[in-house]
């Protein structure tokens, strides 16, 4: 999708779907390493996972992990040094953020929104359009921003168990609403400036008014009503959506 936005009318289809394994290889590693992480909270916030009940043991995660981690390395080596760095980059912050930077408040957030939004830059890297990914990656940082303080705090008990401070472990989880309110309230009028400037067509501009903006304000409004853990996973979900959504409006209006 990041190569489609960035190159909508030529697309080195082998490179893009190289880099796409190569991400998903990627992004493999690091969720298995955050589970070893993880394995004391997971076994409190999620029970179910691999390494918690059981299914997978610690050195069979290992061993999945370097197999992802060799993978991801091997599929873009063709495709160019940038390519190359970029995957290995991250990498090294998701490896950093299992060990360290979850445990530093709002630090670890932006650590995978951040990853989140370079995805879309390692997208135009690809097709040697960068600069076309960054409103695209802009718009993944910030709606991930969101996401992650909400997992934060549908995980509040097992973090605290672990001793683990998050963001609304530290502050409250009213104090992390009026973050979610301010950080939404900077991504509203940013989907937008696209239309506004005329980088994307009218299509982009209906398809964010009537889904994507409307329905981060109906996330944001049962988020003040109700604390609940199952309500949080709700409004979490409904942002991985509203990605989506995100991602069509762009992909339309481009």
């Amino acid at each position: 999708m990041a190569a489609l936005i960035s190159s909508p009318e030529k697309i080195p289809i082998l490179n893009v779907l190289l880099a796409a394994l190569s991400a998903g290889f990627t992004a493999s590693a690091g969720n298995i390493i955050n589970d070893i992480f993880d394995l004391e909270l997971d076994k409190i916030n999620r029970p179910t996972r691999p390494l918690p009940s059981g299914i997978l043991t610690i050195n069979e995660a290992y061993i999945l992990f370097l197999i992802c981690f060799v993978i991801s390395g091997i599929l873009v080596v063709s495709i160019g040094q940038i390519v190359m760095i970029i995957v290995l980059l991250s990498h090294l912050l998701l490896f950093l953020y299992s060990k360290y930077l979850k445990r530093i408040p709002l630090v670890g957030n932006i650590t995978v929104a951040f990853l989140t939004g370079l995805v879309f830059v390692f997208g135009g890297v690809v097709v040697e359009n960068p600069s076309t990914a960054i409103i695209p990656a802009l718009f993944a940082f910030l709606i991930n921003l969101i996401r992650e303080l909400v997992k934060d705090m549908q995980d509040v008990e097992g973090d605290r168990a672990a001793g683990v401070i998050t963001f609304p472990i530290k502050f409250g989880f009213q104090k992390t609403k009026y973050l979610i309110t301010f950080i939404t309230l900077i991504l509203i009028p940013f989907t937008l400036y696209p239309f506004i400037t005329q980088l994307y067509e009218i299509e982009y501009f209906v398809v964010v008014m009537v889904m994507v903006n409307s329905l981060l304000v109906f996330i944001l409004k049962k988020l003040f009503e109700d604390d609940s853990i199952k309500n949080l996973n709700k409004m979490s979900n409904l942002l991985k959506l509203n990605m989506i959504f995100g991602l069509i409006a762009i992909y339309l209006g481009v």
